[in-house]
């Protein structure tokens, strides 16, 4: 990681270095004098947010950093992330900025970036921004000053992308479905795009006041989910994280449908229509039944690091259209420019009516083999070096147990000091037991 920047944009702690509304503000002004001087795109910049009660400062802080480099600022207020990807580029503005900490809680507040294209600014682009972070700010002529205004439309321009997702002829009407917002950035537009298309909707996690986001509720925390969906007898549930770019489901019978079915949800029915390109992308992460279930259908597999930009890296390096994450980030590339959990959510929608059969039935052409994932803390030193000769051998003791039947992963968190192993295989205690055995080796060692 970078100074400031990380692999998705800025996160952390409100009051906590960097993330403070002087940083903002200056933030805003070397994103004006960055971005102002290329010629993508009209000069304004997009601002968009989620619903913590941060983003107000924050706003206002960008706003003023932004205009006071002579571009103009055109604020969206809540909307989800992938919708301010879509309106930069909908829009011709030169960058869209998302208020967001994403799944985090309220305290917690950051920054993401996307070009003029709708994609995430570069590395290089973000090194220039850094850079012009350092040099003293200095403001243009009165006369040059960007100006901020609303704009009013924003929504109703991204429910009609969303909308033109569905194939040609495909009708939603009569589906019973609850959506939980985690009265986050969607807690308005999704409700609204599912009644337009003709669902019966219950709405939960639409009642943001500031600190609940993410609150018991959303994609990170489907238990309220699966009690709505069964008390309405609804047909499935949708649950969207704070920024609305992740996507976790409930089938008919209260099971939580996670990240790797609905990626082979979406890969079986795109490509029985004809709408599926080349190689799925999974990650590190993605369970091995995941693997074994696309590669059954005679389609190629491969696996990125995590995180939602190292999948659409290798969607673009190979020219495919789908991967995601096992979190619930699905990136449909002939769809979005980004992870975008209702674009997600509708193309599960279509392969439930368009086949007639259920969530439940769907994701059983899928099974998933028993994982365990264990994260031990570690000092911030440990972090920085590379895994260990000893922890190496560990891991491949283990593999060698499991056999052709299982994996053994161990990873450095990328935004804390913490060392992430997991273990899969086709017996769940054996799996639980060499997850603890690799997790004490590793405490050992930090010890």
């Amino acid at each position: 990681m970078r100074k400031h920047f990380g692999t998705d944009g800025i996160r952390g702690r409100v009051g906590d270095l960097p993330i403070t509304p002087d940083f903002f503000q200056k933030l805003g002004w070397a994103i004006g004098r960055v971005l102002g001087s290329k010629g993508c795109g009209e000069n304004k910049v997009l601002v968009g947010k989620d619903t913590r009660i941060s983003g107000y400062m924050f706003e206002s802080a960008l706003e003023a950093g932004i205009s006071s480099a002579g571009v103009n600022v055109h604020l969206l207020g809540p909307l989800p992330t992938p919708a301010i990807a879509f309106l930069t580029r909908f829009l011709n503005a030169r960058a869209g900025v998302v208020i967001s900490a994403s799944h985090n809680s309220f305290q917690d507040n950051g920054l993401k970036f996307f070009g003029h294209d709708g994609t995430k600014l570069s590395d290089d682009v973000e090194l220039e921004i850094e850079q012009e972070i350092e040099r003293q700010q200095i403001v243009v002529e009165p006369h040059l000053l960007g100006k901020a205004s609303r704009v009013k439309n924003a929504q109703d321009a991204y429910i009609d992308f969303c909308k033109s997702s569905l194939s040609d002829g495909v009708s939603l009407s009569g589906l019973k479905v609850v959506v939980d917002c985690a009265h986050g950035a969607a807690y308005q537009v999704a409700p609204r795009l599912l009644s337009e298309l003709g669902c019966q909707v219950f709405p939960i996690g639409v009642s943001p006041d500031g600190v609940n986001i993410n609150d018991g509720v959303g994609a990170t925390s489907p238990e309220c989910l699966q009690r709505e969906v069964a008390a309405k007898k609804a047909d499935l549930g949708i649950a969207l994280d704070g920024d609305g770019d992740r996507l976790i489901m409930v089938d008919e019978t209260g099971a939580v449908v996670d990240g790797d079915e609905l990626l082979f949800i979406i890969a079986r029915y795109r490509q029985h229509i004809g709408r599926l390109k080349g190689t799925v992308i999974g990650t590190e992460m993605s369970n091995l039944g995941l693997e074994r279930a696309i590669t059954a259908l005679g389609l190629g597999f491969e696996r990125s690091k995590v995180g939602d930009r190292y999948v659409l890296e290798k969607l673009h390096e190979g020219g495919w259209s789908l991967g995601g994450e096992q979190s619930g980030h699905i990136i449909c590339k002939d769809l979005t420019t980004t992870g975008d959990g209702l674009i997600s959510g509708l193309q599960v929608l279509e392969a439930v009516t368009s086949s007639g059969d259920s969530l439940s039935v769907l994701k059983a052409g899928m099974t998933k083999l028993p994982q365990q994932l264990l994260n031990i803390p570690i000092t911030a030193s440990i972090a920085d070096l590379e895994l260990s000769s000893r922890l190496k051998a560990a891991a491949e003791e283990i593999t060698l147990k499991l056999g052709q039947n299982g994996r053994v992963l161990l990873r450095k968190s990328g935004t804390e000091p913490m060392i992430r192993v997991m273990i899969e295989g086709q017996d769940l205690s054996l799996v639980e037991a060499l997850c603890l055995e690799l997790a004490e080796e590793v405490r050992l060692i930090a010890a």
